[in-house]
């Protein structure tokens, strides 16, 4: 089925209900540095994932138990992108991800509409400055369009995948005004966001005590100075976007 073998494909659908697909991708290593955009096969194979590859291999389980292949891109300012497998159960939409960041990935299929199922991530989208920072959604890409690219079985990396994520259009999900008036993130919540965060060290109690957030095992950056895959662009309209391989 799909270029996919009979073990394969007897794997990838007893993964149901979707849940239990969410629950294989947080059992596998994360990709901390991107450094592949792996097919389903690859996936199963290296026990590896990283945000792109981990929706892709959402999407090829969802597809072999019947659903469409479909997936999200959320857009954000001075922050990662992250990317959805999108599924719907009786009419109401749920996804699948696979993030560094323990909020950012199930959601039960309870959300009326894409946007709604959006939303449900806004107060768990923050970067270390504890800055909420999604912005837009992309309209639902439907991978069947990449079948004949083999993007279920390739051996080569898919970057043309998120490339082209990059170029489809992007609904703007709060307004500037909206946007000015954003409180930074509790530092309750910031800590259980990054709870399982690949390489993240909690922080001390005299930390705690100062109201300081470590990064992943290193010293906080100066505001002027986001980290490297977090200042990819300036704040800029979707139409300005450059493709990006970074994923959250």
């Amino acid at each position: 089925m799909y270029g996919l073998t009979e073990r394969e494909t007897a794997l990838l659908r007893r993964l149901s209900p979707p849940w239990r697909i969410q629950r294989r991708l947080d059992a596998m290593d994360y990709d901390v540095k991107g450094a592949a955009c792996r097919s389903p096969r690859r996936v199963l194979r290296e026990g590896r994932v990283q945000c792109m590859d981990g929706a892709l291999f959402a999407a090829a389980a969802l597809r072999v138990q019947g659903h469409r292949p479909l997936i999200v891109d959320l857009e954000a300012e001075q922050d990662d992108d992250h990317v959805l497998a999108v599924f719907r159960v009786r009419g109401r939409w749920g996804a699948i991800a696979r993030s560094n960041y323990s909020g950012l990935r199930y959601r039960e299929p309870l959300f009326a509409s894409v946007r709604a199922l959006v939303l449900s991530y806004f107060e768990s989208y923050f970067n270390l400055r504890r800055q909420k920072t999604l912005r837009r959604f992309s309209v639902p890409v439907d991978l069947a369009r990449f079948d004949a690219r083999s993007w279920m079985t390739a051996e080569d990396d898919l970057w043309d995948i998120p490339e082209h994520l990059a170029r489809v259009r992007h609904v703007p999900l709060v307004t500037p005004a909206q946007v000015r008036a954003l409180a930074t993130v509790d530092a309750r919540m910031f800590a259980a966001g990054l709870v399982g965060r690949a390489g993240h060290r909690p922080p001390s109690r005299a930390a705690k005590g100062r109201g300081r957030a470590r990064g992943p095992g290193a010293a906080p950056r100066p505001a002027a100075a986001p980290a490297r895959s977090r200042a990819r662009r300036a704040p800029s309209p979707p139409a300005a976007r450059r493709p990006s391989r970074a994923r959250r």
